[in-house]
């Protein structure tokens, strides 16, 4: 069997060092493997000579791991990109996809084309996010019941802004059954599988 060829980048390379090992990675066709976590790099890593992404660990944050699949499809990228997750039945590797999953759900519910970007937002809002709110205000901002009617007939429609329109539009929470499914091993490799 050969040896595989390696680079090593997580916390313990100096930060100075850290361009060197990807550009010497990106570079050199000898080196077969580049082994490094999903926290050291940021935006501005670029791995566009990688071909193959293993996922050993998964961060409890999905957007973490996206970023790191990112950093494989870079422009300059010619080659395609496969990625794998190494996920064992019964280990917290099970749980963090499921919650990963779950938070991705959330995100995609509550982010839509109408409040994706804050040139949705009026000022009044922009400026309302950056203020506390005190607690003699609380119990304004609580819908009267001709406003909650009001919202109801509202629901959905296009060109409502705001937390409340946010929290209208989203569906039922779930039942108890569908988050069994949810984080049902079974059912995720299946999922996975397509």
């Amino acid at each position: 069997m050969r040896s595989v060829t390696y680079l090593r980048l997580d916390g313990s390379v100096q930060t100075d060092k850290r361009f060197e090992i990807v550009k010497t990675f990106n570079s050199d066709p000898t080196i077969d493997v580049l082994l490094l976590t999903t926290h050291v790099g940021g935006l501005g890593l670029n791995l566009t000579s990688a071909d193959t992404l293993v996922f050993m660990e998964h961060d409890w944050n999905p957007m973490k791991d996206l970023q790191a699949m990112d950093r494989a499809h870079r422009l300059g990228q010619r080659k395609v990109v496969n990625v794998h997750r190494l996920i064992m039945r019964g280990t917290l590797e099970e749980k963090v996809m499921s919650l990963q999953r779950f938070k991705v759900s959330v995100a995609n519910a509550v982010i839509n084309s109408e409040n994706a970007s804050l040139k949705t937002m009026n000022t009044d809002q922009l400026l309302d996010l950056f203020t506390s709110t005190p607690a003699s205000r609380k119990a304004s901002v609580l819908p009267s019941s001709s406003s909650a009617t009001e919202e109801e007939s509202n629901k959905g429609k296009p060109g409502r802004k705001g937390l409340k329109s946010i929290l209208s539009g989203l569906d039922e929470l779930w039942d108890q059954s569908q988050y069994a499914d949810e984080y049902d091993m079974n059912q995720f490799l299946a999922k996975l599988n397509g």
